[in-house]
């Protein structure tokens, strides 16, 4: 499909979209939150006598009050809905207030008072980790969440091999999502029983596991609907999930409809953020500009919860040596709990770290060597047949690496402008610089979870059709993606098709919208869903014209000669008539991975996208202001289902990795948030974007049915260490700390 595509775009551009916040009911209740005031206490008491006079309150909910599990957690259940007994965070939720307007829930909230006891909080995960500090999460035993490793080849072989050793530290910051839309639910309870929820979540099935979890129900009680979605990045799981919690609790026990919204200083309060990371790095080359061994340790800030912290970290882990052909490896990182805000799920999902890092690393080896960077990455790079660092053969499709590396610097001109480059020439006003970065990302959960998920295409006696997926559409356009693929398979045109308001109750589990396995996971069930429903109408035309249905094309069924046996609703119609229902349930399991915690070893992905990004810029010399001048990227996308949402992919993933590189940090303050709006959070702005050239590159994936893979997250992992590459040939310095602050390097 050439031409661009969105079923969505009417209703958003119109104003005709409706949000969680913009649906009422009668009677409806509202909700509001009472957060912690410190990072770390034992909680004694919470006194809302006074609350429960105010005017239009109804209640007010504490843990006492849930009749399920006070905790729940994707990987370990220790997040509470609303605090027991002890403050770990000032995202910790106290209480909720419950009125008649949200005016009013909130106007109650300063009446109630807490009492508690400080506890000695731990802001810094290395202090974290030592033995004789107090834990946070006791019944986990340890501060440290998580561990993984990789041992591969030997290292102090590697070591003594090298003629040249390279020592670094990197770090990055915590970053907020920066979503439009706050976190809004709206749950009641229905006649039958079942809790419905609707909400800004980017997982239905994770959230009714969170509502099920708190209530004491079973899954089958509890019922999630999608509703458009502002935005989430990563951003709209836990946190989102349990203000849908809390909200289905509140309509439990006051038997009426309740609506929970957050303001945004609510939810940059509360929300989780991109985890920030401290890397050590060492790095052996040899003259020759062979890399020999790699050294890491990094550790991860968690917060006071789990989250997915084991499943960002394991991908830094398998990551963290870039897209480079490394013999030994010592790779070890620490995920930990602190008192600060936790860290979840955000794009790019422990990759913009380490690509961070390495892609700097590279750099820094290749200069010291006297060599091209481009050399030096040409000659270590993963080519077809390389094995990495965790002993994964690419032989199951393209590795386009050099190929998207040199569609890019052509198209940006790189050698020639290099030259040019001003590395702090002090007769300068201005200083230029240019530079780049590459990366392969494998490509859905991979080794960290199941890969699964399922389509059913239901088609109409009129021969309009009904698609649905196990796909959340989060914003990117992937119904608009899975309504492409259904109507090339099918041979119609893409209005015969209508997505179907997803429902938890409606289509099995298929995993949550992340890790870029939307387009790869949902299109491939929908490529099988679709062959399917042609195998049932052809045997049904084969039995009425005794010919086999060969293509399906333009709105017609032909048979192997090119003959036209019918037109697409003649067939449906010839099926309703033989009681043949036109309906075909797909699933897409992905191949097999593997993985050994031991050791880091085992086929991690089963396909992986291959990218490159450059950046020109200008600094000035004397405000040290950055400008930036133009962005070039190409990635590897497997078959391009949406040309123009790919590209706007590419945009946004350019800009949302610039603004991570330039000035992106979420402070805190005794573990509270500094910044409470986007007054005070700086993100990136149109003002500060260049021009923007996206190159699609495109190699079908044989691994796939739809032959995509997808390109959501490797669109930002690799733009930050561009922008740091051009601004050291721009000044002449390193920047290894994220943000880059040229002010206070003294550029």
């Amino acid at each position: 499909m050439s031409k661009a595509f969105r079923n969505d775009a009417i209703a958003k551009v119109t104003g005709r979209a409706k949000y969680t916040d913009d649906y009422s009911m009668p009677q409806m209740l509202h909700a509001a939150p009472l957060h912690a005031e410190v990072a770390s206490a034992r909680l004694e008491e919470i006194d809302f006598s006074q609350a429960l006079k105010q005017e239009g309150v109804v209640t007010v909910i504490t843990a006492k009050d849930i009749p399920g599990n006070i905790k729940f957690g994707q990987i370990i259940p220790d997040y509470p809905t609303l605090v027991q007994n002890r403050i770990r965070t000032t995202g910790d939720v106290l209480a909720l207030v419950v009125a008649k307007t949200r005016a009013q829930a909130i106007a109650a909230l300063p009446y109630i008072k807490v009492h508690w006891q400080d506890l000695p909080p731990v802001f810094d995960p290395e202090e974290a980790m030592k033995q004789a500090t107090a834990l946070i999460n006791p019944e986990h035993g340890s501060n440290i969440c998580n561990y993984h490793r990789i041992r591969t080849g030997d290292i102090q072989k590697g070591e003594e091999e090298a003629d040249l050793v390279i020592a670094e530290t990197f770090s990055t910051s915590r970053v907020e999502h920066a979503y439009l839309e706050p976190e809004a639910a709206l749950a009641h309870l229905r006649p039958d029983g079942v809790m419905e929820v609707i909400g800004s979540m980017q997982h239905p099935f994770s959230t009714r596991r969170f509502v099920a979890s708190t209530l004491g129900f079973e899954l089958k009680d509890v019922e999630v609907k999608s509703v458009p979605m502002g935005g989430g990045f990563g951003g709209k799981d836990d946190t989102a999930a349990l203000v849908c919690a809390r909200a289905a609790l509140c309509a439990y026990l006051t038997k009426q409809p309740v609506k929970l919204t957050y303001s945004r200083e609510l939810s940059m309060r509360e929300s989780y953020k991109r985890h920030p990371y401290k890397m050590q790095y060492r790095m052996g080359v040899k003259q020759n500009g062979k890399i020999t061994f790699v050294k890491v340790r990094m550790v991860a800030d968690s917060g006071a919860y789990c989250s997915v912290t084991p499943w960002v970290t394991w991908r830094s882990t398998v990551q963290c040596c870039g897209c480079y052909e490394v013999p030994n490896v010592h790779a070890d990182i620490y995920g930990v709990y602190t008192n600060n805000i936790f860290t979840g799920a955000f794009r790019g999902f422990g990759s913009p770290q380490v690509n961070w890092a390495i892609e700097q690393l590279v750099e820094i080896a290749a200069e010291k060597l006297g060599m091209s960077e481009l050399e030096f990455r040409r000659q270590n790079m993963v080519k077809q047949g390389s094995i990495t660092i965790t002993k994964q053969k690419l032989d199951t499709h393209k590795v386009s690496l050099q190929e998207v590396m040199d569609q890019v610097l052509t198209q940006i001109d790189y050698e020639k402008k290099k030259k040019q480059c001003s590395y702090g020439d002090p007769e300068q006003d201005r200083w230029y610089g240019i530079g780049f970065a590459i990366s392969y990302r494998g490509m859905s959960l991979g080794a960290e979870g199941a890969d699964f998920n399922s389509a059913i295409i239901n088609v109409q006696a009129d021969g309009s059709v009904l698609l649905e997926t196990g796909v959340h559409e989060n914003g990117q356009g992937s119904e608009s993606a899975m309504i492409l693929i259904a109507a090339e398979e099918l041979g119609l045109e893409v209005d015969r098709i209508r997505y179907r308001m997803p429902s938890t109750s409606n289509i099995p589990d298929g995993g949550s919208t992340v890790a870029s396995r939307g387009t790869l996971l949902g299109g491939g069930a929908t490529t099988n869903a679709a062959r399917i429903l042609k195998q049932i109408i052809a045997e049904a035309l084969k039995e009425e014209y005794s010919l086999t249905a060969d293509r399906f094309a333009r709105g017609c069924i032909y048979a192997q000669d090119g003959q036209k046996i019918c037109t697409w609703d003649e067939a449906i119609k010839l099926c309703y008539a033989k009681q043949i229902y036109p309906y075909a349930f797909g699933v897409f399991q992905t191949p097999r991975v593997s993985w050994d915690e031991e050791t880091g070893h085992g086929n991690a992905y089963f396909t992986w996208v291959y990218g490159c990004q450059a950046v020109e810029l200008e600094v000035d010399r004397k405000s040290g202001k950055i400008t930036l001048l133009n962005m070039v990227a190409a990635h590897d996308v497997g078959k391009a289902i949406n040309p123009a949402m790919i590209k706007g992919q590419f945009y946004g993933g350019m800009a949302m990795g610039a603004g991570y590189g330039l000035w992106e940090e979420f402070p805190l303050k005794e573990g509270a948030a500094v910044v409470t709006n986007y007054h005070q959070y700086r993100v990136m702005r149109a003002t500060d974007l260049p021009e923007m050239t996206a190159l699609i590159v495109e190699h079908p994936d044989p691994t796939s049915p739809s032959q995509a893979k997808g390109v959501g997250e490797p669109a930002l992992e690799i733009t930050a260490p561009a922008i740091a590459n051009a601004i050291y040939r721009a000044t002449g310095i390193r920047f290894v700390d994220q943000p880059i602050k040229i002010k206070e390097k003294g550029a």
